[in-house]
């Protein structure tokens, strides 16, 4: 009997150890700062009608966990799921969809849309996901030229693009809150930097372009039944803001969930700082290996 519980007690010690020497690429927590499963996640995002996952652009959790979170709703959707990033801009939307319906080949894909430099590790395994699936992949974002003429004169700058431009933007004039805290804080952040940094007050602007334009482009796709699921960056749809504000404002019923990613020197727990900022926060170590 002394045998066994000394066996027993090894047993228990050596786990001991094994759970301390864990190292945790990532915790999930909800909105309330607890720790939670990838299927509660899992189970609230199929009751959703659109997912706002938000990303950490060089973090390869949020990336995994992107493509891992598709999978799982592809399974449980099938064609009712539609994916859609910020990665990828309204005027390409035409040679997407060439792309996916095997009109165009990859190499004439990637040679002529305007992709961002880790595409092929981050964003072509959903691009291709949704092409093996048969599925609709959402080339959401305002062209990059549009957001730099707001940049330097504000809305007033899309007024005088052509009709053929405008078709890739949304409805002018566009509907903007200065004091939203996620604007207003940009500006706050330029003019604490001081110097050459003045604050440009475009720069929100330049941001709810970017907004407000893949909101609308969501929107275009958007059926009952159907789930959109749409990559990111956090700072496009933390704290309700963002791509959010902009989906609510049309439809406010709509049932949205959001996803975000931050990074943190201890994941044990969630920072102050770092909560209530999405219904899901993926918590993941600051050293992690980066994409680019």
């Amino acid at each position: 009997m002394k045998k066994n519980h000394f066996l027993l007690f090894i047993g228990l010690a050596f786990l001991f150890m094994a759970m301390q020497s864990d190292l945790p690429a990532y915790k999930l927590f909800n909105e309330n700062g607890k720790e939670t499963k990838f299927k509660k996640l899992v189970k609230d995002a199929l009751d959703a009608d659109i997912v706002l996952f938000g990303e950490l652009h060089n973090n390869p959790i949020s990336h995994w966990m992107q493509l891992e979170l598709t999978k799982t709703l592809f399974a449980e959707k099938g064609s009712d799921l539609i994916l859609g990033a910020e990665m990828f801009e309204t005027d390409n939307q035409m040679l997407m969809d060439e792309y996916l319906s095997g009109k165009v080949k990859g190499k004439n894909f990637e040679d002529e849309a305007k992709l961002w430099k880790n595409y092929s590790t981050d964003y072509k395994p959903l691009v291709d996901f949704a092409k093996d699936n048969q599925l609709s992949f959402i080339a959401s974002n305002v062209p990059r030229r549009y957001a730099s003429l707001v940049y330097s004169e504000g809305f007033e700058g899309l007024n005088e693009l052509s009709d053929a431009a405008k078709a890739l933007l949304p409805e002018l004039p566009i509907d903007y809150d200065p004091e939203l805290p996620g604007y207003k804080s940009m500006l706050e952040m330029m003019a604490g930097m001081g110097g050459s940094h003045a604050p440009n007050h475009n720069l929100p602007m330049a941001q709810a372009i970017k907004d407000a334009t893949m909101a609308n482009s969501i929107l275009k796709y958007f059926e009952p039944g159907k789930l959109i699921i749409h990559y990111n960056g956090a700072y496009h749809s933390n704290n309700y803001e963002g791509i959010n504000w902009y989906l609510k404002q049309k439809y406010p019923e709509l049932k949205i969930l959001t996803i975000t990613s931050v990074e943190q020197e201890d994941i044990e727990d969630l920072e102050d700082e770092n909560a209530n900022l999405a219904d899901y926060t993926i918590c993941i170590p600051a050293n992690m290996t980066k994409t680019y």
